[in-house]
């Protein structure tokens, strides 16, 4: 397979009923990075987040969904929609949803997208602007969330730094509740962001175990900020701590030493809009 395959004839509507099926294996392939990596492609599940992505300029490969849903106004103009942009359609028996998402209860839809990444030197940051930039981000859950949160924050986007969990792993792509589709992402390795980073025009702050300044009392200012977050288990490296024209602290009052990654993020994308960009929503 290669990055070029179209998972079949584009722009046809077929009735599939065994998990031997050359489609059914392609998409059931893309379970593992090494498939997503080869074909750029993705699975969303939920009628919702397909609708959403094609609204938002997506392209969709395939539209998966169970003969239950037959009968749908809204799975048939899916449907349409994405036959009409050249994409397959699928109409299958709940088992081979199932297989596909590895749920006992599938959602009754599911789409086939193509990979989107936003290029690290495409990102000039204006006034007002609030990156985040995540080093070696492990967990797919706390991706997920992060980036479900940046998008609810009206942030402008993330940037994974380094060895990171894939954004479109079907874990991942669960946990942003759809927000992967409206959240730019970026991704370089540490020293292309050093690189990028030097011409940021704006704060840079990361949270740090050495920070020596409570998150409440930092003047964010009016300009772009970029808010770096380091790995689950090991924190910021010193190379990018070095970086940052902040080093801040969340406070611990119980005998917790540390917050899940998701949750201080989510704590210091809100307090960074509250404290210094005002019009926001937060």
């Amino acid at each position: 397979m290669n990055g070029r395959q179209t998972f079949g004839a584009p722009g046809r509507v077929r009735e599939v009923t065994s998990l031997a099926n050359p489609l059914v294996k392609e998409i059931k392939a893309l379970q593992l990075k090494k498939h997503r990596d080869e074909q750029h492609a993705f699975v969303a599940e939920g009628l919702k987040l397909v609708i959403d992505a094609l609204d938002l300029g997506w392209s969709i490969r395939t539209l998966v969904f169970a003969k239950s849903a037959l009968g749908n106004p809204s799975v048939e103009k899916t449907a349409a929609r994405t036959v009409a942009s050249g994409g397959n359609v699928l109409e299958v028996p709940e088992r081979i949803l199932t297989a596909i998402t590895r749920r006992d209860n599938p959602q009754a839809v599911l789409g086939v997208f193509t990979q989107r990444f936003m290029p690290l030197q495409d990102i000039h940051a204006a006034d007002r602007d609030l990156w985040v930039a995540l080093d070696r981000v492990r967990d797919p859950g706390n991706l997920g969330t992060i980036i479900r949160t940046v998008d609810a924050a009206g942030a402008r986007g993330v940037i994974l730094v380094g060895e990171a969990t894939d954004p479109f792993s079907l874990e991942t792509v669960r946990a942003t509740m759809g927000s992967v589709f409206a959240v730019p992402i970026a991704k370089a390795s540490q020293d292309a962001f050093l690189v990028w980073r030097k011409n940021f025009k704006g704060l840079v702050a990361g949270t740090h175990l050495e920070g020596t300044t409570d998150y409440r009392a930092v003047e964010f200012g009016n300009g772009p900020v970029l808010l770096m977050m380091g790995n689950e288990q090991q924190g910021l490296p010193e190379a990018l701590a070095r970086s940052c024209d902040a080093l801040i602290r969340i406070p611990q009052a119980g005998r917790a030493d540390s917050l899940n990654l998701a949750v201080a993020t989510g704590i210091m994308l809100y307090e960074i809009r509250r404290n210094a960009l005002p019009g926001a929503t937060a």
